[in-house]
């Protein structure tokens, strides 16, 4: 057995009597996979920007370390070096820094004004750096912190990158679709190779040729960098973010935390399942299924399987979801971390529909029978109704407002994960329903019943809405960050994404059974009680 996860407990869910759970969905062992570096240990060192964490692959075993965890100094890495010494640089992409970590485990900001901070490789005892951002810069960064040395700049998000055998540094420009050369100690860029399937890393084979994994495509691309003639060594699924040697042996990662060995002739061979980021919210669409807003993925489980409905990469998608809610045959509602709230037909090759826009921080959103779009902006401490495209203010002053759902007489019921409380929102205002929870995220109405899932508490409670009574359905559950840890906030990825954060959704499906987002460990669970 294989050993090292992203979430580890000796505490077993306990429930209560006459209910069930399993998970429905395996646990991720990752939060998602994006930087890839190999160490002087022969060891992959894996960036996780969702889950703020590196941890190192030992390809052999498959066995993880934690090397910087969720909750330490290194904040949303994205790519990895090693200088000279062994220290590990990280890009922090959200927080605009520049990290390195010692030997002995210290952690020092190198530099902390540098928006977008993605790419980075160290040649020769010097440090490159780039920000993959619209506008962005490549520069060479002192080890001291001194300023940087800017190579070029107004780059259309530049990422991964490599010092090539002739001595020049090549790097990936997504925003035009091709990869370019420049002479680290300063001159004219030389475009070597374009029309990709927008390149998001670049590294070099110990015959000299570059190696790039393409993120919309999901193809990983050998290239000539004498005569551009490329090939392409191996069709995955679009996602594909980094690459990186162990001797002659080929890895690359995916946004979903797998990593896959290159081998000849087109095959390759899974060495890390990948699985869900978070996950976020969920629904129930009118086939029965379950569909799943992991971010920059949405999901649907069928089959015993999870099968890509969109990411962001993918055309026509909907863009970051966070959350959503089935609406008729074949369509959803969305809220996007960009701030959109739009209606999503997959399937159909039409646009996502969007209805409003820039929101801050959006959340749980469901719609009523007539059509009117609820809801929760956690950002600006708000809930929303929408009606054809005009935006109405339900309430305002909440502490970061989150899950949305209607009760039986029509109100609109919404979890403040700030205060504890489930509130009803109705035309004579806030009403508390339910007080004295920790941090309410996802709820659902079955009847009289509201189940909410509190990540604080890592519970799953029922309330009666006639008689107010409660009961602790599930306790113990994989949900919201591991004790003793504080989450550092997760800024966003524009323009991919606004601010990231957790969202445990919940569900039900037409059988009864509850689906419950295990974002702590990267699962959904199934809880089936007694009729």
């Amino acid at each position: 057995m294989t050993r090292g996860a992203r979430y580890s407990t000796t505490t077993p869910i306990t429930l209560a009597e006459g209910w069930s759970v399993r998970q429905l969905t395996p646990p991720s062992r990752l939060f998602g996979a994006n930087g890839l570096r190999t160490g002087a240990d022969g060891r992959i060192y894996v960036a996780q920007v969702v889950g703020s964490q590196i941890s190192a692959l030992d390809v052999a075993t498959g066995d993880l370390e934690t090397v910087s965890a969720k909750g330490g100094d290194i904040v949303a890495p994205d790519d990895l070096a090693f200088d000279p010494d062994g220290n590990l640089i990280a890009t922090e992409y959200m927080d605009a820094r520049v990290s390195v970590r010692a030997t002995d485990g210290r952690t020092r900001v190198l530099r902390d004004d540098l928006p977008g901070a993605n790419g980075i490789t160290v040649h020769n005892g010097r440090l490159f750096v780039n920000e993959c951002r619209v506008g962005g810069r490549l520069m060479e960064l002192p080890l001291d912190g001194g300023a940087p040395r800017i190579l070029q700049d107004n780059l259309p998000m530049p990422n991964a990158m490599e010092v090539g055998p002739d001595g020049l540094l090549y790097y990936p420009v997504m925003g035009t679709n091709d990869i370019w050369r420049i002479d680290p100690d300063g001159g004219a860029p030389e475009r070597v190779a374009g029309d990709l399937g927008v390149p998001d890393s670049v590294k070099f084979d110990a015959a000299g040729f570059i190696v790039s994994t393409q993120v919309q495509t999901g193809e990983v691309v050998r290239i000539d960098p004498r005569t551009g003639d490329r090939q392409v060594l191996a069709s995955l699924e679009p996602g594909l973010d980094n690459c990186t040697f162990v001797g002659d042996r080929l890895f690359v990662s995916n946004f979903s935390g797998e990593i896959t060995e290159i081998l000849g002739g087109g095959r390759t061979r899974s060495v890390l399942r990948g699985g869900l980021l978070w996950p976020l919210d969920l629904t129930v669409g009118h086939d029965g299924t379950l569909h799943i807003a992991d971010g920059t993925f949405f999901y649907v489980w069928r089959g015993g399987e999870l099968h890509t409905v969109a990411s962001l990469f993918s055309p026509g998608n909907p863009g970051y979801v966070r959350g959503v809610s089935a609406v008729g045959p074949g369509e959803f509602l969305c809220a996007t971390s960009t701030g959109q709230i739009s209606y999503y037909r997959p399937g159909s090759h039409a646009e996502p529909e969007v209805v409003a826009e820039g929101f801050d921080q959006l959340y749980g959103v469901a719609a009523t029978a007539n059509g009117t779009i609820v809801t929760a902006e956690l950002g600006a401490g708000r809930v929303l109704a929408i009606r054809s495209g005009q935006v109405e203010v339900l309430a305002s002053g909440l502490i970061a407002p989150m899950g949305v759902a209607f009760g039986p007489d029509g109100s609109t019921l919404v979890s403040e994960s700030g205060a504890g409380r489930i509130v009803s929102i109705s035309g004579a205002g806030v009403d508390t329903v339910v007080d004295g929870l920790e941090t309410p995220q996802g709820i659902l109405v079955r009847g009289r019943q509201l189940l909410v899932v509190d990540a604080g508490l890592k519970a799953l409670v029922g309330v009666d809405l006639e008689t107010k009574s409660r009961q602790t359905i599930a306790a113990n559950l994989p949900v919201g960050a591991p004790a003793g840890v504080v989450a550092q906030p997760l800024r966003g990825t524009p323009p991919f994404s606004g601010p990231m954060g957790p969202f445990a959704g919940i569900a039900a499906g037409p059988d009864g059974t509850i689906y419950l987002s295990a974002d702590a460990e990267g699962s959904v669970l199934a809880l089936r009680g007694e009729a």
